[in-house]
């Protein structure tokens, strides 16, 4: 059964985090699924004039963490291993990553996740393996 009030404050911890200030990031959560969205800026850019691979890691790596999360409420989730595939430049609008969990057991949560643009073209891929902590989901993390 779906934990609306768990979702809701996993979401105010990620736009809690100091780095999400920059990306100006939205997030909306659900059972084992998470989607990240961001507006594409110059200042995102790398020397070739296109959204830096580090942003496309940042957004796939969210919406498989916090989708992984999501099925966790007492603890916080921590990436053990990530990998991702670069499939397509962006220079405009909006990119959109969704994630979800293809599987979860006692200590092991795995989940996958797509980016794309405004238009749904795929812009990469990515998954990963995620395990819960010993840190907790509190005040503390910004989970209120």
């Amino acid at each position: 059964m779906a934990n609306e009030d768990h979702f809701r404050k996993l979401e105010r911890m990620y736009l809690s985090a100091p780095i999400n200030a920059f990306f100006a990031p939205t997030m909306r959560i659900g059972e084992g699924s998470a989607e990240v969205d961001v507006t594409v800026r110059r200042d995102f850019f790398h020397a070739a004039h296109a959204v830096h691979g580090a942003l496309y890691f940042k957004m796939l790596d969210d919406a498989a963490f916090f989708a992984a999360n999501s099925l966790v409420d007492d603890v916080f989730v921590l990436t053990v291993s990530f990998n991702l595939y670069l499939t397509r430049p962006i220079t405009d609008g909006e990119m959109k990553a969704m994630g979800r969990v293809v599987h979860h057991s006692r200590r092991l949560i795995l989940a996958e996740a797509e980016l794309v643009d405004g238009q749904g073209h795929q812009l990469g891929r990515g998954s990963g393996s995620f395990m819960p902590s010993k840190i907790r989901l509190s005040p503390q993390v910004g989970y209120k």
